[in-house]
């Protein structure tokens, strides 16, 4: 690539997060005439890339179409051909980043569902009763992922009360360890310059049941009527699918942004560290525990469980922490044999464990 046709290509794809990184993993694409572009739309086969030449229309089927976590999904940064009828995407680069969960189907495979964000805004709305235990399972794949969560509280406008919405804001800092917690009204223009700071600089993907207000806030970021909105229920404040595809734009202010459909099934995919990373306090206490392998439901010396009686920690808390680590444990077993047998011989274990105990007790009653 001439200096001439590298600093075309920077111009037009550094509003796409084009950097220097990127252009040395295309080097070896150069000399086979290939083209680098972002992917902005993917759709039944097809996806639209932005390059130096323009937006252009690929076909993916030359990427392991069979293999769901192999294929092109929006964001990622691929070599497209030139020319051609059909055009194809050769390959994609090597992802920083990928938000995965799992599919529906027995199988058990993984679903890639955006790649190479920075950071994963989880829009939550007011408008409905707080769900922490939903918040938390999109944290856990957030976290795992690679990029750095974002809870934006949205229609913060429908709650009128000082006091009660910084109740609800602290209720999620303690769901969310480490994690900027941001009340917004996309309506009134409420937080939007704070998050406008955070989505100014890299990649970031919105991801949140529908109904959550999402494509609003993405035309808020946006400042135009990019996005097609729809009212959601007054019953239960849900919606309907607004987004039906995930779209990459560029925002007037520097960064781009990813808009998701609603997603009503949020399973873990192999999210074991992200898990982790969402309940860092039960983890730390963990480690205080009497046993390494502490299961915390009844052991003694278990540090876990003296929290939860001294009030310092939840019982909701531990109780969704438990859930998480039990669902991500059976979609991984699924996949991996070796865990499976590791779990079936624990299972052994505790169960030759309870049965001793039955039969000291029942020597002790007769």
């Amino acid at each position: 690539m001439t200096s001439s046709s590298a600093s075309s290509v920077s111009t037009a794809l550094a509003p796409y997060g084009w950097d220097d990184a990127w252009a040395d993993e295309f080097a070896p694409y150069e000399p086979e005439g290939l083209l680098p572009g972002r992917v902005i739309r993917v759709d039944r086969g097809q996806c639209d890339v932005v390059t130096a030449d323009g937006i252009l229309r690929a076909d993916t089927a030359f990427v392991t179409p069979h293999d769901p976590m192999r294929v092109v999904c929006t964001g990622d940064w691929v070599a497209v051909e030139p020319a051609g009828n059909p055009r194809y995407v050769r390959t994609y680069l090597p992802r920083r980043t990928a938000f995965v969960r799992s599919t529906s189907s027995k199988r058990s495979e993984g679903q890639i569902l955006a790649a190479n964000v920075d950071h994963a805004i989880v829009a939550v709305s007011l408008a409905v009763e707080l769900d922490l235990g939903r918040v938390e399972r999109f944290l856990a794949l957030a976290w795992e992922s690679g990029a750095q969560p974002v809870v934006v509280l949205t229609k913060a406008d429908l709650v009128p009360d000082g006091a009660t919405l910084a109740h609800l804001v602290q209720d999620v800092e303690t769901t969310a360890p480490g994690v900027p917690v941001l009340p917004v009204s996309a309506m009134g223009g409420d937080g939007l310059d704070v998050l406008l700071a955070v989505v100014s600089g890299g990649t970031s993907v919105l991801l949140g049941q529908s109904g959550a207000g999402k494509s609003t806030l993405a035309n808020a970021l946006l400042g135009e009527e990019v996005m097609d909105v729809q009212a959601t229920r007054d019953a239960d404040g849900k919606g309907r699918h607004t987004t039906t595809t995930r779209n990459l734009l560029a925002l007037p202010g520097g960064g781009v942004l990813i808009d998701t459909p609603g997603l009503r099934g949020v399973g873990l995919w192999d999210a074991e560290s992200g898990v982790g990373q969402v309940f860092s306090e039960i983890e730390s206490l963990a480690e205080r525990c009497r046993f390494h392998d502490c299961a915390h439901e009844s052991e003694p010396g278990c540090a876990v469980l003296a929290a939860v009686a001294s009030g310092e920690l939840g019982q909701r808390r531990l109780d969704s922490y438990r859930k998480l680590l039990r669902e991500n444990q059976r979609i991984v077993a699924k996949t991996d044999a070796r865990l499976r047998a590791e779990i079936r011989k624990d299972w052994k274990r505790k169960g030759a464990i309870g049965k001793a105990a039955m039969e000291a007790k029942r020597g002790r009653w007769s």
